[in-house]
């Protein structure tokens, strides 16, 4: 059996951080901290663990159809109840690590096209930089109506996930001229402001402008990677560190998987893939509307009567 190049980073990238996890632990061990890091991962209703699964979940998702992860993340702490700017600075603090592994694979591949990097990535960090100052601040003093507008966002990406699975192959189109700039600046932002995004918009925008699809997929890897950075380092500045446990839960998740979830591809149904997570999204993203709504009635029914 041949073990492709992507592959053997991603396994190089597994095995080193099961190394260092269990260094860790057992050093934690020797030293006697082992019941309390037991009792700092059971902090938040043991939320660490629901990470860990939702990051495995969402690599073999994102592995397997090419998007997503951003989407099921967001989607799964929106409906825990998580802050709006906790749900986003996660993630992309927890992206950093997973979308630095595919960058990587990407360019040792040669799937990276320098041009198409170097005009979609510094709008794409203007765009983040905005993104996460704005719900930096809206998503703490107006985090019940960002997270009903966040929860729309998700429900209209699980329609679009769902979308796909009856897509049918396009023909061959002539490329279309693409404004890279107003691209990266929108992607950027609707990314760090909703938590995830920029793959349906800009890589789906690209190869739907007939731009070559590894180079599409592979350039817009390596500017998602790099304005998730800027993302997670702006949230660091403007919030500081808040939510460890979901932000380890995830980034552990992820990478333990990301080795497998090529290997999967082929195994999995990719349409009943599309079918599945697009219908939990749209569930998962309906409820949360529904609860977010009421909860906005209900504060401005109370507001209202106790004048």
């Amino acid at each position: 059996m041949v073990i492709s190049r992507k592959i053997q980073i991603r396994l190089h990238v597994f095995f080193a951080t099961i190394l260092g996890c269990s260094f860790l632990i057992f050093s934690m061990y020797e030293l006697g901290y082992w019941d309390e890091l037991l009792t700092v991962l059971a902090k938040d209703n043991y939320i660490f663990y629901w990470m860990l699964l939702v990051g495995v979940l969402a690599e073999i998702v994102a592995g397997s159809m090419g998007m997503g992860y951003g989407v099921i993340c967001t989607t799964t702490l929106l409906f825990l109840n998580i802050p709006p700017h906790i749900v986003s600075a996660s993630i992309h603090s927890a992206e950093s690590f997973t979308t630095a592994a595919g960058s990587i694979s990407h360019i040792k591949l040669k799937n990276v096209s320098k041009g198409l990097v170097k005009k979609l990535v510094i709008p794409a960090v203007i765009g983040a930089i905005i993104g996460a100052v704005c719900l930096s601040y809206v998503g703490e003093y107006y985090a019940k109506i960002t997270k009903v507008i966040m929860a729309f966002y998700t429900l209209y990406l699980g329609f679009k996930i769902l979308t796909n699975a009856w897509k049918k192959k396009q023909s061959k189109a002539l490329k279309r001229k693409t404004n890279l700039t107003r691209l990266g600046i929108l992607g950027g932002f609707i990314d760090s402001f909703a938590g995830g995004g920029w793959g349906p918009l800009v890589t789906g925008t690209l190869i739907k402008n007939s731009f070559t699809p590894r180079f599409a997929i592979g350039s817009s890897t390596v500017a998602k990677f790099i304005l998730t950075v800027t993302a997670a380092i702006t949230f660091i500045l403007t919030l500081g560190i808040q939510h460890w446990n979901i932000i380890l839960g995830l980034l552990i998740g992820g990478i333990v998987t990301a080795p497998f979830s090529a290997m999967l591809t082929a195994r999995l149904p990719v349409k009943g893939m599309f079918l599945i997570i697009g219908t939990l999204v749209i569930i998962m993203s309906s409820i949360t509307i529904y609860k977010s709504v009421f909860q906005l009635i209900f504060l401005c029914t109370v507001e209202k009567y106790s004048k």
